[in-house]
């Protein structure tokens, strides 16, 4: 019996040790690459699966698809918007109310302004035409009352680009943990989902060092474990326009109106969903460091690490109370 014993106890060990295999999908969405590594047996299934999860998403959110919900709520269809827009929404409202406005998810107009949404006409331009614009500009300004989104100005316009594409790494981090697949990790042109662990290992990841143009390497530095975390970058380096020897960024303060200036090159915020990661990386590039750690302060579940230029030389810092 105790031989018995012993042998089905081997046994079990020798079957926990194994390794599971590791496997790979990649993909296109959003205008970007996907990339999905997950542990345990292949699927034939899977990608298809994974791409109707992102097509679900962009169906919501795309502003390029004019039968997409917002792009119809935006042309002022009176219809009812899915779980997801609404729970965007109401994290966008919420980051709004926590930034002072930094983020803002009724730029729209300030957007398509500046040349950095549909169009693609990147232009400078003259303030009193931001001020025109910048009055249907406000996360007050939109509401949901039973269901329904209600603008106080049928010029108000919505983009979640900010936001959205956490989200989406989010649902196919959870459509995989639904489908068996607990350890994993999901990235969607650099916003990443880590589950569990990669046979017994933490997944590492790194923070993309900034570019001098647009179309410069993809390097990273800055390593680090991520373990059922998300992680999220906002930068200022990739989608740009130079006039007169000056850069414009595609990031807008809703203040103000215009792109975002600083020496601040990039942010990377580590929180429990990417959605809440990707919101606010973009948020603390507009707010700049300083009130960016006073957000943090109040946020022990977010880390950031902000880096910038000091003459000519990247400096990076880490601020947050997060253990990872």
């Amino acid at each position: 019996m105790k031989k018995t014993i012993h042998i089905l106890l081997l046994l079990i060990l020798c079957a926990s040790c194994r390794q599971q295999p590791i496997q790979h999908l990649e993909g296109t969405a959003f205008g970007t690459l996907y990339h999905v590594t997950y542990l345990g047996q292949s699927s034939a299934s899977l990608p298809r699966q994974v791409d109707s999860v992102l097509k679900e998403v962009n169906s919501t959110f795309s502003i390029f698809d004019t039968t997409s919900i917002i792009s119809q709520i935006n042309q002022g269809q009176d219809i009812t918007p899915n779980e997801s827009f609404l729970t965007i929404l109401q994290k966008s409202l919420e980051i709004s109310r926590e930034t002072n406005g930094a983020f803002d998810c009724t730029c729209q107009p300030l957007i398509e302004l500046w040349g950095f949404g549909r169009k693609n006409q990147k232009t400078v331009v003259p303030q009193a035409q931001i001020d025109s614009v910048k009055q249907f500009v406000g996360s007050q300004l939109v509401t949901v009352q039973n269901g329904r989104i209600v603008k106080a100005d049928p010029r108000v316009q919505l983009n979640f680009n900010a936001i959205a594409k956490g989200y989406a790494v989010d649902q196919v981090a959870r459509f995989l943990k639904e489908q068996g697949y607990g350890n994993c990790i999901v990235e969607i042109g650099g916003e990443i989902v880590a589950l569990g662990t990669k046979n017994g290992k933490p997944w590492r990841v790194g923070i993309q060092v900034p570019t001098e143009t647009a179309d410069g390497p993809t390097e990273s530095s800055e390593r680090f474990d991520l373990r059922d975390r998300a992680v999220a970058t906002s930068g200022n380096y990739r989608n740009y326009f130079e006039q007169d020897g000056v850069r414009y960024t595609h990031i807008l303060d809703p203040v103000t109106g215009k792109p975002e200036q600083s020496n601040l090159l990039s942010v990377t915020v580590i929180a429990p969903d990417c959605m809440t990661a990707d919101a606010y990386a973009t948020a603390f590039m507009v707010l700049g460091m300083e009130a960016s750690y006073k957000v943090l302060d109040t946020h022990p579940e977010l880390k950031a690490w902000f880096i910038y230029d000091d003459q000519g030389k990247y400096i990076v810092k880490a601020y947050g109370r997060t253990s990872q």
